[in-house]
């Protein structure tokens, strides 16, 4: 990076960058926020670069949150950064018009999943397509389950429990995703939102969700857990509780948020995108549970009958690498 500002300052450009420069419509844009991630600029460019460093891998997050005239600019210094270091480069969670823009300068394209949101003018349960799902928020709330936004501070201690509890009941080598999921806690998190579902008033299980830019402005619901054995229902009814909320404020869209291996389709892909690549998205999307539970993680956002599926892609400076996908979940903690 050019300088070396404090936390704060660091927040605050990042801040300003995915706020005002939206073009790319990346409703995961917020996660750019997360405690962790490094950040890259150049002077008088008008935006940033975040990413991880993986091993010998740069991972990017999104493309670059620049202004027009500064978009390739950047891009191409952190090209430079990154071979001046002898590192290799993989971005991750491009939107189609970074992705249009990767392509034209060379870099190997393919998508990698999708991203799925709610239009809330005009949402309702109400009908035969969501039986199902309003019998299990009853449900939940008969079981006497209680649901109301709190400050994260507030239930801190309550946050920590479940998020044991639910790790535990992942399995003894499961570790806590970072990077590409968002976070609770720190200097961002008055721009979060948090609903909490309590029995008995014991919290049990949370949605913290975050704010979304652009196109489609809005809300992405991102982190989710749960204490392990508890009522059926209870994630469905703390995000409907939720989803009622925004939608008294006038908000346009609840996000689901990037699900990989999911949504994919040839029509999709880019001149000069990986075969091979594209070969291994399907394949994991068939036998892939181990590596990322797609199919539940679809399962539970095709419920609520999204409207808008946006394709998502990933980009290498060069060939397209298994190695450098794995570094991708590599720099989530996921190995």
């Amino acid at each position: 990076m050019s300088t070396a500002p404090t936390r704060e300052s660091s927040s605050a450009v990042v801040l300003e960058a995915i706020t005002k420069h939206t073009q790319a419509g990346n409703p995961s844009s917020f996660l750019a926020m997360n405690t962790g991630n490094e950040l890259f600029t150049v002077p008088d460019a008008d935006g940033v670069v975040v990413y991880r460093q993986a091993g010998r891998h740069l991972v990017q997050f999104g493309g670059p949150f620049a202004g027009p005239d500064s978009y390739e600019r950047l891009l191409t210094a952190f090209q430079e950064h990154a071979q001046e270091r002898e590192l290799r480069l993989v971005a991750v969670q491009l939107q189609r018009a970074d992705a249009e823009i990767y392509a034209r300068l060379g870099w190997t394209v393919n998508q990698i999943g999708a991203s799925w949101a709610v239009g809330l003018p005009d949402f309702t349960l109400r009908g035969t397509r969501f039986m199902q799902l309003r019998n299990k928020i009853s449900r939940a709330f008969r079981n006497g389950l209680q649901v109301r936004e709190a400050d994260a501070q507030d239930v801190r201690d309550a946050l920590a429990v479940i998020d044991t509890a639910w790790l535990a009941d992942k399995g003894e080598h499961v570790r806590p995703l970072e990077f590409l999921v968002g976070q609770t806690g720190g200097s961002a998190q008055r721009h979060r939102r948090l609903f909490v579902g309590s029995i008995d008033g014991t919290p049990v299980g949370y949605i913290s969700y975050s704010p979304v830019y652009g196109p489609q402005a809005g809300w992405m619901h991102d982190l989710s857990r749960r204490l392990p054995g508890n009522s059926p229902g209870l994630m469905e009814a703390i995000n409907s509780t939720a989803v009622e909320a925004f939608r008294a404020e006038g908000a346009q869209w609840l996000h689901f948020g990037f699900t990989p291996f999911t949504g994919l389709d040839a029509a999709n892909e880019l001149p000069g995108h990986s075969a091979a690549f594209t070969w291994l998205m399907h394949f994991l999307w068939e036998h892939g549970e181990d590596l990322y539970p797609a199919r539940t993680q679809l399962a539970y956002k095709e419920k609520w009958g999204p409207d808008l599926t946006l394709p998502e892609y990933i980009a290498f400076r060069g060939q397209a690498s298994p190695v450098s996908f794995a570094h991708v979940f590599r720099a989530c903690n996921a190995f």
